[in-house]
């Protein structure tokens, strides 16, 4: 299994390359040349953990062996409180919530990158090398991240966040760990001046090499890998490949419902990937017009999907660029320079073929969240929320098993769940004490220099110590 960029220009790479580089050298994203084939009769009654391991070993190559992969994948669902992973819980006759959010932190973000700190590890290890992860984050990464990061001793990790624009309990995740190796930074900007930064440090060969960057943001193709287990284990879950599944996802910057993208080109049958966003609607403008046109990101109850630049849907637009990289690298470069990106009739057909896309207002996603809760007297957090709530508005066959993924746990967004329902959720027991523990983050400005130059300080403190 070999990777290309989907610029076209930088050298193909094994896994273990792809897994340590992140962002290709050309600003390109890495996804397999090919797709490999699912044989659904044999994943057919495997526990998650099971699973997990034959989908993802043909991404592999070769590179990482079976048992450490097995190992690797035991440990990472170790660290979840509900011994199904991702439950499925029905909600009416075709309908379906995928809770993806058991995870130590509490988001869909734990599923992959649980599995990616142990990666890290492993490889490492081997080559006897040490990274520093840069990433930013919309509010869930960010602390899954730093959840599976912490305290490894060949790695640093620093996430960006958007000051003022995650909901509390997200920042206090990420910015409580006073891990040695953990450093949290507060940007006076939105998640996308957080992700340009991150891109603008990646794309600075000197300073990539220098500080020796690796990714852990969904631009690295080993989350989208993990993240394809949960739509496997769903659409087996309900009766695949005799029936027929779709999905909703409530997703901001592509990531999770290009894993079902991928799921489907390795031959799951999905019969529909469905977008549900907030009041910062690129995406689903974009499905209905076939025109990406970047706006202002306006702050809402869901903050992590609160993105006008959705960097995972470049992998989507390579295919639709018939996978010729220059082609996409100017199609690119186009809406980088102008802020739009225009499918042609062939392209759109295509992207409508299999994509649809719903929005949602805040009155809507509380009024959602009160819908569910008078149904069946359950709390959903407001991205979960909008996810329900486009796979209940998108029309389909009868037959067609619907699965809405639920990427928080409620406790996350208290203060909206109770708009929405007069309930305050409680967070779990091991993180009852969250609001009491002193944090430790730095606010710096939506400035490349001041942020390299903090990293080079933080990093020769480490050192020096």
């Amino acid at each position: 299994m070999r990777y290309l960029s989907t610029r076209g220009v930088a050298p193909t790479l094994g896994f273990e390359d792809v897994l340590l580089t992140g962002l290709a050298r050309d600003g390109g994203l890495y996804l397999p040349e090919s797709w490999p084939r699912l044989d659904l009769n044999a994943l057919t009654g495997l526990d998650y953990p099971e699973l997990a391991t034959q989908v993802m070993l043909p991404f592999l190559g070769g590179r990482i062996a079976e048992r450490d992969l097995r190992r690797l994948v035991g440990e990472a669902c170790g660290t979840f409180s509900h011994r199904a992973i991702a439950p499925l819980r029905q909600i009416d006759g075709r309908t379906w919530v995928l809770e993806l959010f058991h995870g130590p932190t509490l988001a869909f973000k734990d599923v992959a990158l649980q599995l990616l700190g142990r990666l890290y590890d492993h490889v490492l290890a081997e080559r006897a090398q040490r990274v520093t992860i840069v990433g930013a984050t919309s509010g869930d990464t960010g602390s899954a991240a730093i959840e599976a990061c912490r305290d490894r001793s060949r790695i640093d990790i620093f996430i960006l966040h958007p000051e003022g624009r995650v909901s509390e309990v997200q920042r206090r995740q990420m910015t409580t760990v006073l891990s040695p190796n953990v450093h949290n930074i507060a940007i006076r900007g939105s998640f996308d001046d957080c992700q340009e930064l991150v891109k603008a440090m990646f794309a600075d060969s000197r300073f990539r090499d220098e500080m020796r960057l690796a990714a852990v943001n969904s631009i690295n193709w080993a989350r989208i890998m993990a993240q394809i287990v949960y739509y496997v284990a769903a659409a087996l879950a309900l009766g695949a490949p005799r029936r027929r599944v779709a999905f909703a996802v409530p997703t901001g910057n592509f990531g999770n419902v290009y894993a079902g993208y991928a799921a489907r080109a390795m031959g799951l049958p999905v019969e529909r990937l469905i977008v549900g966003s907030n009041r910062n609607d690129i995406l689903t403008r974009f499905i209905e017009s076939g025109t990406m046109e970047i706006g202002e990101v306006h702050p809402t109850l869901s903050p992590s999907m609160d993105i006008q630049v959705s960097s995972n849907a470049e992998r989507l637009l390579f295919d639709l660029c018939g996978r010729e990289g220059r082609r996409l690298a100017a199609a690119m470069e186009a809406l980088q320079r102008t802020g739009r990106l225009a499918l042609d009739a062939e392209q759109h057909g295509r992207l409508r073929s299999l994509f649809s896309g719903h929005r949602l207002s805040d009155s809507e996603t509380l009024a959602a969240m009160a819908s569910l809760h008078g149904e069946t007297g359950e709390l959903i957090d407001p991205h979960s929320a909008i996810g329900l709530a486009a796979a209940r508005a998108v029309a389909l066959d009868r037959d067609i098993a619907v699965v809405a993924l639920a990427t928080a746990h409620p406790a996350k967004f208290p203060e909206a769940v109770e708009r929405a329902t007069g309930r305050r959720p409680a967070l779990p027991p091991a993180l009852a004490d969250l609001h009491a523990r002193p944090e430790r983050f730095t606010i710096l400005p939506k400035d490349l220099a001041t942020v390299q130059a903090h990293i080079r300080t933080e990093l020769a403190r480490g050192e020096a110590a």
